[in-house]
């Protein structure tokens, strides 16, 4: 019996005969495709998320979308983001500078006037919960080649000692011996001149001070330009006062220019949610870091200049109380965003991690630095020490163990090379010594690291090569346990991090990820990159677990260090760590605000009684997240607490 197939099943076959020749000449793409949805399918299951924790992007509505520079977490739950000009030369032509307030918890947003290009300015939580800013943009930098007038540093001096002058921008110098004249580019204020008697003989010294400033040619071209050191008269100034009063420069050329930064600081406030000017620093500061001491006072260190110099060791301290700067007494250099931490015993730790800008061979080593005495003691055995900058550091929880971890790490300036090393040193041993801990799985540049609640420390992105060049971004994350000493990966990110990324603990329980400003934006390095706006939120695994997470109720709001306080929990029974832990504040991979302080507690009739220690350069005073964690390491959300 002859079968002739129906019309249905003809269509059918031609239909299969079909899909089977694409699948044979797109094998690959159908592959991916049905790889991806299994990927989506399985990441998405309960059980992969409750072993590696879920990203999910935010939606943000495009309004509120800035190229996200700096990160801080503040008391009010809101998280401050600030891009000022954004590493975008348009925008900060136009003196467009932005910052974006989110409420995690509403997911609202909010633009906040922005006074000055905050813009690779340092931060620091204050003692009141305002955020100190401090520092940012001056100029923009100019590669060599795009130079188009002659220009460099004029340091101006003045031999009056009875009064100071004020130079506006514009003034004119023009030089003695080549008659060129150059253009001051801000206003410049030069100190009076120091006049000493000499307590036997009376005869009076006077020495001219000095002030340093910004002068391009007033046109364009290489005749403009200056080879030697020259006097330069300012013009408009008369009889004593253009006898007193001069300009000295060495070449003023063609050379790059690098970016030049502002005295400019200010306190953001966190409840009127708006900034509020203070006294300027002394020094111009582009890439500084600033680090609260145990007084409550801030130390600003480091940073490129008003001329694009790093700041050469002169770091001076923030007094709260009075909104004013006064200079250290004695100079000590480092390289622009060093880590510094504030340690117990009231010493800075700097952990050799740094951001960029600084010769190789100095102010690199790590080390305990005496901020009274300016004495330094190095802390040896780093490996890989020449590809330590744009690493990550963080002081590994609870912060009474006083350990600290430098994470990856890469050559200096726009090196290629990358460390893949965490080396882990513990400031209690009698010798402080680095030793390498658990390696990552690749040599990375700009990872970023957040403390969890449950003593973990959460690691991700970076990349391979300089501002993930050549299609270095890492996909990867995972996370540490500080008492192990081991890393586990958990959920990759979908979006590539490098330069100009971070992250930060948000109070309930998740990370905030953040940033990434790429060389290129393709694997050939033939386009320009595209600053990465969006934004990644990271669920721990800890928030998938089938138990409910425990929870703190009523209790005070203030605890003074030494002191003791209730708080109302059902979960009494199975809690089994407290922390405090300090908000972040981060910027290029840089957070050394973030801490994880362990505090005692017992079991009350209905709660937990916990004490907060009385050390403090251990529990600095400001306002912090009060978790408190079941066996399994699942948080409750924090309940935050001001140590006045």
């Amino acid at each position: 019996m002859n079968y002739r197939p129906s019309r249905r099943t003809r269509r059918i076959a031609i239909g299969a005969a079909a899909v089977l020749v694409l699948a044979g000449m797109n094998g690959p793409a159908l592959y991916r495709f049905g790889s991806e949805k299994y990927h989506t399918y399985k990441i998405n299951q309960p059980e992969y998320m409750a072993q590696n924790g879920h990203w999910d992007l935010l939606d943000v509505p495009e309004e509120f979308q800035i190229n996200t520079i700096h990160a801080a977490l503040l008391h009010t739950g809101k998280v401050l983001l600030i891009a000022g000009s954004g590493n975008n030369a348009k925008m900060f032509k136009a003196k467009t500078f932005r910052s974006v307030l989110w409420d995690p918890e509403k997911n609202t947003y909010q633009n906040i006037p922005t006074p000055k290009d905050m813009f690779c300015a340092g931060h620091t939580q204050l003692p009141d919960g305002k955020l100190l800013v401090a520092g940012g943009t001056q100029r923009y930098e100019k590669l060599e080649g795009d130079v188009n007038k002659a220009g460099g540093l004029m340091i101006v001096k003045n031999e009056n000692p009875d009064k100071p002058r004020t130079l506006p921008a514009g003034t004119l110098f023009t030089g003695k011996t080549n008659g060129k004249t150059f253009e001051s580019k801000d206003n410049l204020l030069v100190p009076r001149a120091k006049k000493k008697a000499d307590p036997v003989t009376g005869e009076v010294t006077v020495t001219a001070s000095e002030a340093r400033v910004y002068v391009e040619a007033r046109r364009k071209g290489k005749q403009y330009s200056t080879g030697d050191t020259d006097n330069y008269r300012i013009q408009g100034l008369k009889g004593a006062d253009a006898k007193n009063l001069y300009g000295i420069a060495n070449k003023l050329s063609f050379d790059k220019k690098d970016f030049q930064g502002i005295k400019d600081a200010f306190e953001f406030d966190p409840v009127a949610e708006r900034y509020v000017r203070v006294d300027p620093m002394h020094e111009a500061r582009w890439y500084p870091t600033l680090t609260t001491l145990e007084d409550g006072r801030v130390l600003s260190v480091s940073g490129l200049d008003e001329i694009g110099q790093v700041v050469p060791g002169k770091n001076e301290v923030y007094d709260p109380e009075t909104k004013k700067w006064s200079y250290l007494p004695r100079q000590r250099f480092f390289p622009t965003y060093p880590a510094l931490f504030l340690t117990s015993g009231g010493k800075i730790f700097y952990s050799g991690s740094n951001a960029g800008y600084g010769p190789a061979d100095k102010g690199r080593t790590p080390g305990l630095w005496d901020v009274d005495t300016n004495e330094f003691d190095p802390v040896p055995g780093m490996s890989d020490p020449k590809i330590l900058e744009t690493s990550m550091s963080v002081m590994l929880p609870p912060a009474q163990d006083q350990k600290f971890m430098v994470i990856g790490g890469g050559g200096v300036g726009e090196s290629e090379k990358s460390s893949e090393k965490t080396r882990v040193v513990d400031l209690k041993d009698q010798d402080p010594r680095f030793k390498d801990g658990a390696p990552l799985s690749e040599g990375t540049r700009y990872p970023g690291g957040s403390i969890l609640p449950d003593d973990t420390v959460f690691v991700s992105g970076g990349s391979g090569d300089y501002r993930g060049r050549s299609g270095s971004n890492i996909l990867k994350a995972q996370i540490y346990d500080a008492k192990a000493g081991t890393f586990r990966r958990v959920a990759d990110p979908t979006v590539g991090r490098n330069y100009h990324s971070g992250s930060l603990l948000l109070p309930d329980g998740r990370v905030m990820i953040f940033g990434s400003d790429s060389l290129f934006s393709d694997d050939a390095n033939t386009k320009p990159g595209v600053f990465e706006k969006r934004i990644e939120i990271y669920t721990p695994p800890y928030l998938y677990g089938e138990d409910a997470r425990p929870q703190v109720g009523s209790g005070p709001d203030r605890i003074g260090r030494g002191d003791s306080a209730t708080y109302e929990t059902r979960d009494a029974a199975k809690i089994k760590n407290v922390r405090l832990m300090r908000p972040s504040a981060v910027t290029h991979v840089t957070d050394v605000d973030q801490r994880s302080v362990a505090l005692d507690f017992e079991r009350t009739g209905n709660g937990i009684r916990v004490t907060v220690p009385d050390d403090r350069s251990l529990v600095p005073s400001g306002w912090y997240m009060l978790f408190v964690t079941d066996g399994k390491g699942t948080p409750s959300k924090a309940v935050w607490v001001e140590v006045p």
